[in-house]
């Protein structure tokens, strides 16, 4: 028996183990109705960039510091935090066993919402995975992990959102259990960028919803 951790896979060995297949070009508007924003949201949103900006400037930003500068605050500031979304941090994922080679796969997530009616007893429903990187990493370092830990999802749900971000570049996945397992690469988002955040805010809201 072979057990590996999720952090150590590279994307290569999570398509053949889990049997992921990637596709380009996705577009926001084909899964998302993207809303109207309040100037309120806007001013909000301009406080985060200020802040994650001066930080920026100042020395290289941490993990933990891209993930209380820039990620917290935006899944606060689109209602994360109110019920029925609940957030869950760095837990323990399901040890995964993959039969045909013989091999669990472990870890820990970073963070995920999930949507949990409390007057009922239905498992809670994953709607988004993220896993920050230090601001130096590419946004796409962190791929094979997010989709290992989107994946213990799969088993009772049709699809679910991933996110990997360095706290400056947002990168988001459509994932979906099918005919096929698929992951839909979304367009790259800037926090920085003004029309880019907007942006980033009205895709964190929409999938909140």
């Amino acid at each position: 028996m072979v057990t590996l951790k999720a952090r150590q896979l590279k994307l290569q060995e999570v398509h053949s183990l889990l049997g992921y297949e990637p596709r380009l070009d996705g577009v926001f508007q084909n899964y998302l109705q993207l809303p109207d924003l309040k100037e309120t949201d806007r001013q909000c949103l301009e406080e985060i960039r200020s802040t994650f900006f001066r930080y920026l400037n100042r020395a290289k930003i941490s993990e933990g510091q891209a993930r209380e500068l820039s990620v917290s605050p935006l899944l606060r500031l689109a209602g994360y935090h109110q019920p029925p979304i609940y957030l869950e941090i760095e837990e323990e994922i399901d040890r995964i066993f993959i039969e045909d080679h013989n091999t669990h796969i472990t870890g820990r997530l970073d963070m995920v919402a999930v949507r949990q009616d409390t007057a009922s007893k239905f498992i809670p429903l994953w709607i988004l995975v993220v896993e920050s990187k230090n601001i130096e990493a590419s946004e796409t370092v962190g791929v094979a992990q997010m989709l290992s830990y989107a994946y213990t999802s799969l088993e009772r749900q049709h699809s679910v959102w991933g996110l990997v971000t360095n706290g400056l570049n947002y990168r988001f996945f459509y994932i979906q259990n099918g005919d096929r397992l698929t992951y839909q690469y979304m367009p790259s988002l800037n926090v920085l960028d003004t029309e880019s955040a907007l942006k980033l805010l009205q895709v964190f809201k929409a999938i909140r919803e």
